[in-house]
């Protein structure tokens, strides 16, 4: 979870965050030696005593400041797509569930073992213990394995909402009539938050996301005592 006074990237949770952090790094990487570039050549103009006032034109310094942006373009270009294509890719899903966004909450479907649904609101203020982020904390979490491939379907009720956990790389908008899906696996066992990131009314900051990773025979437990709860 991210803190107040945190300047980067929240930890990744799995395969998919790993890399835009690495995208992100490689971007910076590129942007503080052009601006450091810029600014030195700014320096050298300003005190330089030595000028050609009879510079008119200049062919091959315009097809060297031409080519060489070019260039630095399709070196940023080329790992974005990358990581573009990678976060549609969909290999043979294990688990399949589905997430539909109300005003203002969240509900659940896990369909392909298990006949489990529930909803998913956030724990008023009142009912917070040692621990529990305020404004973050929800009376039932999404329960997940592992290193497993999981398929989430977005959809929602009434309005556009998005579901988003930050730690995961997961942005889907939620839209009414519209099926959306993501790929999503965990890579480490934790608590991951999220929250609506598409404005839906009144209440759009109170219906946060939990995803909590456990072990995949912790998992079949939780499935087991949601559906003798039921």
């Amino acid at each position: 979870m991210a803190t107040p006074a945190q300047l980067g990237l929240m930890d990744a949770a799995s395969p998919v965050m790993e890399e835009m952090i690495y995208f992100h790094d490689h971007v910076m990487l590129v942007l503080i030696l052009i601006t450091c570039l810029i600014f030195y050549s700014m320096l050298v103009l300003m005190f330089s005593k030595y000028i050609y006032r009879f510079l008119t034109d200049g062919h091959v310094i315009e097809t060297v400041w031409t080519v060489i942006p070019a260039i630095i373009l399709v070196v940023v270009a080329l790992p974005s797509l990358k990581l573009l294509y990678l976060t549609d890719e969909l290999d043979n899903p294990q688990l399949t569930i589905k997430s539909v966004g109300h005003q203002w909450y969240w509900s659940y479907e896990y369909t392909d073992y298990y006949d489990i649904e529930f909803d998913s609101y956030m724990l008023p203020i009142g009912d917070l213990v040692g621990g529990d982020a305020r404004l973050l904390e929800v009376d039932n979490r999404v329960v997940l394995p592992v290193d497993t491939s999981v398929r989430v379907l977005v959809t929602a009720a009434d309005v556009i909402h998005a579901w988003t956990v930050p730690a995961l790389g997961l942005k889907m908008d939620a839209v009414p009539g519209r099926l959306n899906q993501l790929a999503l696996q965990c890579s480490r066992v934790g608590t991951f938050y999220g929250q609506c990131s598409e404005i839906c009314g009144a209440n759009h900051s109170f219906m946060p996301i939990v995803i909590e990773a456990v072990p995949v025979d912790v998992f079949e437990s939780w499935c087991d005592g949601m559906l003798d709860s039921d």
